[in-house]
């Protein structure tokens, strides 16, 4: 191997490196942030129950358990719903972030090999040609195919996106009606 070819080992070793630890830092980024949302959650449950039973420990007459349990019924909802939204945008995000990476990591890849295949074709001029031709065939394949993949991922996300609406909407009118009217 020559120097170069060395250099440009390294300098691979080094990008691929810095892409790792790019996916490192938004896996934990990702997880810090789940900690926490599942801990606000659970802080939250924990207070919402233990002033529902407080309520429920003061009730003289029993036909009111039945409205007190409606009244803690329509916030438990609300809250469960704005978790799961939170816990879907947290998701979300992290698909947006690791698909960037990866597409500019793909698109640095595609440029390497484009160079590669110029550079094939110059040292080799015969071979080259045949080469050349069945390399950048291969190389618009994989760039068909890993659009498509990217396309298909983002209608996925919208997909869930409108599921986790749908659900909203249709949690909270259900919490809606059972909510006593006054």
């Amino acid at each position: 191997m020559s120097t170069i070819n060395l250099e440009q080992l390294a300098q691979s070793q080094k990008a691929n490196a810095q892409v790792m630890m790019t996916l490192v830092r938004t896996a934990f980024h990702g997880l810090e942030q789940l900690s926490a949302l599942n801990l606000a959650a659970s802080r939250e449950l924990f207070n919402s129950s233990a002033n529902g039973a407080q309520k429920m420990l003061e009730v003289k007459d029993p036909k009111e358990l039945g409205s007190i349990a409606g009244e803690m019924a329509r916030p438990s909802v609300d809250k469960l719903m704005e978790y799961s939204r939170s816990l879907y945008d947290l998701s979300a995000n992290m698909q947006r972030e690791i698909t960037s990476v990866m597409e500019e990591q793909y698109s640095n890849m595609r440029h390497n090999a484009a160079g590669l295949i110029d550079k094939t074709g110059i040292a080799s001029p015969i071979a080259g040609d045949v080469f050349g031709a069945a390399m950048k065939q291969m190389m618009n394949a994989s760039t068909t195919a890993f659009e498509n993949i990217s396309q298909m991922a983002k209608q996925m996300t919208d997909i869930v996106d409108t599921n986790v609406k749908a659900a909203s909407n249709a949690t909270a009118q259900a919490a809606a009606a059972l909510t006593p009217k006054k």
